[in-house]
C-alpha cells in the first residue's frame, strides 16, 4: 500500500500559493514551475535508479555516492520527521475541511487563516479534529491488517472525480456569465494577470514549497526503473505520461478555482474546494466538495501510517531504530509499538506547528535538503564514475537545474520561515550522534557502560519474536493468522533498508 498518487495538497495549498505570490498570473507559473521541477527531479532520480539498482531510493543513492552516514541520516530523517510530517499536513487538510463543516460551511476566510484557523474557527478545533483521525486510523491498523488496499482505492477514485468535476463546473459557470467579476478583469489582460504581484525572493520559495507540496511523490520513479525490461525506452515515456497528466489536472484545477472564486478568497483560504463548492451550489455544495477532500485525506493518511509503520518496524529490526520498535503483537500480528510511535510523532507535528503552511514549510526543508544531496550526488558519479552502467541517462541539464532550484529553496526561507528552517536542521543534525552512537564499533562506545547499554538497545536480530528468512533479513514468527497476512509487507519493507551502516558499505564496493 502507497499513499495516493495525486496528493491532497490541491485541494489546500491554492491559497498559500496565492498569498506569498500575490496575483493569479504569479500563482500559475508557481504551479507550472513546480511541475517542472518535479519533472526534473523525477528524470533526475529515474537516472539514480536505473544506475543503482538497488532497494531505498535516496538511502541508496547517497550511501552510494557519499557514504553510510549521509545514508542513515536520510532514514532517520524519514522516520522521525519526513514520514510523520505529512502525516501531520494531511491530517491537518482533513481537520481544516471537517472543521468548517461543523462550525459554519458559509463562512468567509479570516485575513491570517493559514497559520491562526478558519473563518475565526479556534485553532484547537482543528488540531483536536487532525489527532482524532490520526488516532482513529492508528487504532485500526493496530487491531487489523486489514485496512488497506480497498479503501485507498476508492479514495483515489473520490480523489480523481472531484478534480474531474472541478474544471467542468467551472466552464459551466464560465458559459452562464457567472464567473467572480475580479477574476474577469484579471483575465482580461496580462498586465491585470499580475497585477500586485510580490517582489520578495523567499515568498516565492515559500509558494514553491506549498505548489511541490501538492506534487509530492515524483521522487517514486526511482522504484520502478530496475523493473522495466527497456528502461531507456520506457521510463521516459512514464514519467513524461504521468507527470503531463498531472501538471494539466493540477492547472485545470487552479484556474478554474480562479475563475469562480476571488483571488482575495483564495488568498484567504486552506479550504479552496468547499468555497468552490458554495460558490456554485450554496451551503450543501460547500458540504459535499469538503466531505470529498477529507475522504481523500481519510485514504491518504491510512496508506502514510500503514506504509510508515513497516519502514519503522523494518528500521528497527536493522539496528537503525530500537529493536523493541520491530515487535509484532502477538494476537493481531500487527506492529503496534511503531504504529504508536509513528503516532505520538504525527500528535507532536500537528500541536506544536503553526498550521498547514507552517508545516509545509518544515516538510519542504526537510525533503528538498536530501533530494538535493541526492542529486548531488548524480552530478558527482558522471564525473567519478563516467563508465557505470547508466540503462537510463537524463540530460546533464536537468540535475543541475533541479539542484540550482533547490538550493534556492533552502536558503530562502532563511530570513521567511527561520523557526521551521531551524526545526528541520535539528531533526537532521539529531541523526549525527545516533549513528556514531547505534551504528560505529568505536572503542569509546564499547567502553563506556552507559553508552554500550544505549547501543544494545538498538541492536538488530536475537529476539525471540523473530526469525531468519535465509536472506539474513529478520522477519516475524508466524504466531497468528494476522502475522500470516502481514510478512509479506514486512518483507518488502525491510528490502527497502540496508541491513547495517556496515553492509551498505560492502554494497558500494
Amino acid at each position: 500500500m502507497s499513499s495516493d498518487p495525486i496528493g491532497s495538497g490541491i485541494f489546500s495549498s491554492p491559497g498559500v500559493v496565492t498569498l506569498n505570490t500575490g496575483s493569479i498570473g504569479a500563482s500559475i507559473v508557481i504551479w507550472l514551475l513546480s511541475g517542472f521541477l518535479a519533472w526534473t527531479g523525477a528524470s533526475s532520480f529515474a537516472e539514480l535508479g536505473a544506475s543503482i539498482p538497488l532497494n531505498g531510493g535516496s538511502q541508496a543513492y547517497l550511501n552510494y555516492s557519499f557514504g553510510p552516514l549521509s545514508a542513515f541520516l536520510y532514514t532517520w530523517s524519514a522516520l522521525t520527521a519526513l514520514k510523520p510530517g505529512a502525516g501531520a499536513i494531511i491530517a491537518t487538510i482533513f481537520g481544516e475541511y471537517i472543521a468548517r463543516i461543523l462550525f459554519h460551511a458559509t463562512g468567509k476566510a479570516t485575513d491570517h487563516p493559514h497559520e491562526t484557523g478558519l473563518d475565526g474557527i479556534p485553532g484547537w478545533s482543528i488540531k483536536l479534529l487532525a489527532v482524532s483521525i490520526a488516532a482513529l486510523i492508528t487504532g485500526a491498523h493496530a487491531f487489523s491488517n486489514k485496512l488497506g488496499t480497498r479503501t485507498q482505492i476508492a479514495t483515489t477514485i473520490v480523489k480523481l472525480l472531484a478534480l474531474t468535476a472541478v474544471p467542468i463546473l467551472a466552464i459551466v459557470q464560465a458559459a452562464r456569465g457567472k464567473t467572480s467579476p475580479s477574476s474577469q478583469q484579471a483575465f482580461s489582460s496580462l498586465g491585470n494577470l499580475f497585477a500586485g504581484s510580490s517582489t520578495s525572493p523567499s515568498s516565492y520559495a515559500l509558494a514553491l514549497y506549498s505548489g511541490l507540496w501538492a506534487f509530492d511523490g515524483w521522487d517514486q520513479s526511482c522504484f520502478v526503473a530496475g523493473e522495466m525490461k527497456r528502461v531507456e525506452q520506457d521510463l521516459p515515456r512514464v514519467i513524461h505520461i504521468s507527470l503531463a497528466t498531472v501538471i494539466l489536472i493540477f492547472l485545470s484545477a487552479v484556474v478554474s478555482y480562479f475563475v469562480v472564486l476571488p483571488a482575495d478568497l483564495v488568498k484567504r483560504t486552506n479550504t479552496v474546494a468547499l468555497d468552490f463548492g458554495s460558490a456554485i451550489f450554496g451551503t450543501g455544495g460547500g458540504i459535499v466538495f469538503a466531505f470529498l477532500v477529507a475522504f481523500s485525506c481519510f485514504g491518504a493518511l491510512n496508506g502514510q501510517i500503514y506504509t510508515t509503520a513497516r519502514l519503522i518496524l523494518a528500521a528497527s529490526r536493522e539496528g537503525y531504530l530500537p529493536e523493541r520498535l520491530g515487535d509484532l503483537n502477538r494476537r493481531t500480528g500487527t506492529p503496534v509499538a511503531a504504529l504508536v510511535l509513528q503516532l505520538v510523532l504525527i500528535t507532536a507535528f500537528v500541536l506544536f506547528g503553526s498550521g498547514f503552511a507552517s508545516l509545509v514549510n518544515f516538510y519542504g526543508v526537510c525533503s528538498w535538503t536530501f533530494y538535493l544531496a541526492s542529486v548531488l550526488g548524480l552530478l558527482a558519479l558522471r564525473i567519478k564514475e563516467p563508465n557505470l552502467n547508466r540503462p537510463y541517462k537524463t540530460w546533464l541539464a536537468t540535475p543541475i537545474l533541479f539542484a540550482a532550484v533547490a538550493l534556492f529553496l533552502l536558503l530562502m526561507p532563511v530570513g521567511s520561515a527561520p523557526m521551521e528552517g531551524l526545526a528541520a536542521f535539528l531533526f537532521i543534525s539529531a541523526g549525527v550522534p545516533v549513528y556514531y552512537l547505534t551504528q560505529s564499533r568505536a572503542g569509546w562506545v564499547s567502553n563506556s557502560p552507559f553508552l554500550a547499554k544505549i547501543k544494545g538497545l538498538f541492536a538488530s536480530g536475537g529476539s525471540g519474536a523473530r526469525t531468519d528468512d535465509g536472506r539474513g533479513h529478520h522477519v516475524p514468527l508466524s504466531t497468528s493468522e494476522a502475522d500470516d497476512g502481514a510478512r509479506e509487507d514486512d518483507e518488502e519493507q525491510i528490502e527497502m533498508l540496508p541491513k547495517t551502516a556496515d553492509d551498505m558499505g560492502k554494497e558500494r564496493a
